[in-house]
């Protein structure tokens, strides 16, 4: 997806949509976008949140779990070795306090958060109370199979255990 992106950015436009009428559509970054992840998947769920951010021209702020902080860490290092100017991608790190001031800075245009119920209905409360974008992901625990009559009983239990008790439990 990152890929399409800056093709995607270009807009659209509609000629002689009416008599005498055209319509053009411009897609311009949002500008500061931010994203908060769980502890779970420390290095996967962030790699979801900024590329794509990045790609189509905004700046990103990533505050990752204080559980798992390094991972992070790791990434933002690996991209500024490869030339990603500073300030670009930012890390910080903290707890609710900090999750508070991105939810109301002013500067702040989008959020994308991966994480409990709790903690994703009150950033979507708050954040779109102070005119955020917010995209968040809730407690996507998947409790229903549906089992077909023909399917392999055995290899449908295992996979099903693996999914919802992989990662100690803490998988979607």
């Amino acid at each position: 997806a990152a890929g399409r992106a800056g093709r995607d950015m270009l807009g659209d436009s509609l000629q002689n949509l009416a008599n005498g009428l055209d319509t053009i559509s411009y897609r311009v970054p949002l500008g500061v976008c931010a994203g908060i992840a769980p502890f779970n998947f420390p290095a996967m769920i962030p790699l979801w949140m900024f590329p794509l951010a990045l790609a189509t021209g905004n700046t990103y702020v990533l505050k990752p779990t204080e559980k798992a902080p390094s991972a992070s860490l790791l990434l933002a290092k690996h991209l500024h070795d490869l030339g990603l100017p500073p300030g670009v991608l930012n890390i910080i790190q903290g707890a609710k306090p900090t999750v508070d001031g991105i939810v109301t800075h002013p500067g702040i245009r989008a959020i994308s958060f991966v994480g409990s119920n709790q903690a994703g209905e009150y950033i979507h409360d708050v954040g779109s109370r102070h005119g955020k974008r917010v995209q968040a992901n809730l407690g996507a625990k998947n409790h229903a199979t549906v089992m077909m009559n023909d399917a392999d009983r055995d290899s449908t239990v295992k996979a099903v255990v693996g999914a919802a008790f992989g990662a100690a439990g803490q998988r979607c």
